[in-house]
């Protein structure tokens, strides 16, 4: 019976990176993934890339040998249904999503569980950042979408740990979650790069679980308000987070990148959560 694992990161010295080539690669115009070198034991190493209409999402199992290849394609349709139905299903952008007809007060929360969790997630995280993280101030009412695609990525990795894979990562844009060990045997190296300074080295991380949440790399002006004002905001370059649960690091990041410095203290006493970049343009 596996024991599940709790979130670890561990902050690695550059130095001692440098001889080690990273699993993947964040921060740079797309997300990198790194063929996976020698698999370690009885494992099956697998990648596969998704498109929605909204995303493109990378998967990386190292799946047990016992589960067949039967079993991880299974696992791997699995959590890519749960990627498109989330997309179809609760997409502000579609009329018919349930968010749109929420918004339209069509049905309540209560309606259908999922929905429920993605409002009630909401709620938290807009008690969490002191307002800054508020999905229902923005034109039209409710929208989850600073946390929906991490909210998305959280239930496709729940898909494949119900099915037996447990060393895995998703990825989406600057975004990943990842659990157990890589195809080498040991933790994901991930490179997270500077969002404005490429010359600079990555911040590199070894993980076992956890997740990076990243907002303000897509280059689009204004696409997160001041949830005070309804005023654009774009004083920072970007805002990174790194913490156990990908939901609540990209609903910090998008809080953080509209809050500026001042959001810094969220990440004190004893947060789960940690601040990479905080930067100012």
């Amino acid at each position: 019976m596996r024991i599940d694992q709790q979130p670890r990161t561990r902050w690695v010295d550059q130095s001692a990176f440098q001889p080690r080539r990273p699993d993947l690669r964040l921060g740079t115009r797309s997300h990198r993934m790194d063929r996976p070198g020698t698999v370690i034991g009885d494992r099956i190493a697998v990648q596969h890339t998704v498109r929605t209409s909204t995303a493109e999402y990378s998967l990386l199992l190292n799946a047990p040998e016992w589960l067949g290849r039967r079993g991880v394609g299974e696992a791997l349709r699995d959590a890519v249904a749960e990627l498109r139905a989330i997309d179809l299903t609760y997409g502000p952008a579609r009329p018919e999503s349930l968010v749109s007809r929420l918004r339209r007060g069509e049905i309540s929360p209560e309606s259908y569980p999922p929905l429920a969790d993605l409002v009630d997630r909401c709620a938290a995280m807009r008690a969490a950042t002191d307002g800054w993280f508020d999905a229902w101030a923005v034109p039209g009412g409710f929208d989850p979408g600073g946390l929906l695609g991490g909210w998305a990525v959280e239930r496709a990795a729940a898909r494949l740990r119900a099915a037996g894979v447990h060393d895995y990562a998703v990825l989406t844009g600057a975004d990943l979650v990842v659990r157990g060990h890589a195809a080498h045997g040991g933790p994901w190296r991930v490179a997270v790069h500077h969002p404005a300074d490429r010359h600079r080295a990555p911040l590199v991380l070894e993980m076992t679980a956890g997740a990076v949440g990243t907002s303000g790399v897509s280059g689009r002006q204004g696409h997160v308000v001041d949830p005070h004002t309804g005023e654009p905001v774009d004083q920072m370059v970007a805002a990174t987070v790194v913490g156990p649960d990908l939901a609540v690091a990209d609903a910090y990041a998008t809080a953080l990148y509209a809050a500026g410095p001042a959001g810094l203290a969220w990440f004190r006493n004893g947060s789960d959560y940690r601040a990479l970049f905080a930067h100012r343009r």
